[in-house]
């Protein structure tokens, strides 16, 4: 490994170790340690009560508009309710999904696993939507205005709630065995607080700017969990390749006289 040296302050992230590449080529499998695995049951359990209590706005809501007259203030304090514990839910649900990725192979869970959150947001407010368009005691200002704040929070939630780069076991196994083969079997990686790549040296130009102040370390699956980063730096990837010889020219083909 050569030296890495930076200017910058350098963090190094504690807990939550990740097993080598090495350790889970046995498996094929990309296995979380138990302290996340931990973590992950925590974030769950608090996201899926966070979704009931969502639901719960929902019902009132929909308890209010049966029984006229309606009262708007109430009723949009209801929706707004809703929308934050939606959206607590899916940070978290997304959260725990990080900890501890579903596989590929299960084509519906990790499907639902990573979805749960817009699946959640559109139970909580599509069936109210359409119960405040079709509600004959609300006046025309009320629909415009409830009905707008309603689907607003339906498309917030939808959008926080979904995962458009989900996380997988077999994601997470290729990443770190990529890793550890660019670095000598070592699974360190580099990045910054607003970066959306990880690094093989700290001293990478990408990362040592002006406007960087501190450098993390740790495990591609801390990268991963703590900023959701995903790609390798094709920089380092260059050096590390050139370093180790891996990038040796072919040589130019034999022309033949005709």
């Amino acid at each position: 490994m050569a030296d890495k040296k930076t200017s910058k302050k350098v963090t190094r992230v504690e807990g939550g170790e990740t097993p080598s590449a090495s350790g889970v080529k046995e498996s094929e499998s990309f296995i979380p340690t138990a302290e996340n695995k931990a973590k992950s049951r925590t974030f769950r359990a608090i996201a899926i009560v966070s979704f009931i209590v969502a639901i719960g706005f929902e019902i009132g809501a929909i308890v209010l508009l049966r029984k006229p007259p309606v009262h708007t203030a109430i009723l949009i304090v209801l929706i707004v309710a809703a929308l934050i514990f939606a959206i607590i839910g899916s940070l978290l649900w997304k959260k725990s999904n990080r900890l501890d990725p579903a596989s590929e192979k299960e084509k519906v869970k990790f499907f639902i696993q990573n979805q749960l959150g817009a699946i959640m947001s559109i139970i909580a407010f599509l069936p109210l939507v359409i119960l405040i368009f079709t509600n004959k005691d609300l006046t025309g200002k009320q629909k415009g205005l409830v009905g707008t704040v309603a689907v607003i929070a339906l498309l917030i939630a939808s959008l926080v709630g979904v995962d458009l780069n989900p996380p997988s076991q077999e994601q997470y196994l290729e990443q770190t065995q990529e890793v550890e083969a660019l670095n000598d079997g070592v699974n360190l990686v580099y990045w910054t607080r607003y970066g959306t790549s990880y690094h093989l040296y700290m001293d990478c130009s990408y990362i040592n700017t002006d406007r960087t102040e501190e450098i993390f370390e740790g495990t591609v699956a801390q990268a991963r969990e703590l900023k959701n980063i995903t790609d390798l730096c094709d920089r380092c990837e260059a050096r590390a390749r050139r370093e180790r010889g891996l990038d040796a020219e072919a040589p130019e083909p034999v022309v033949q006289p005709e």
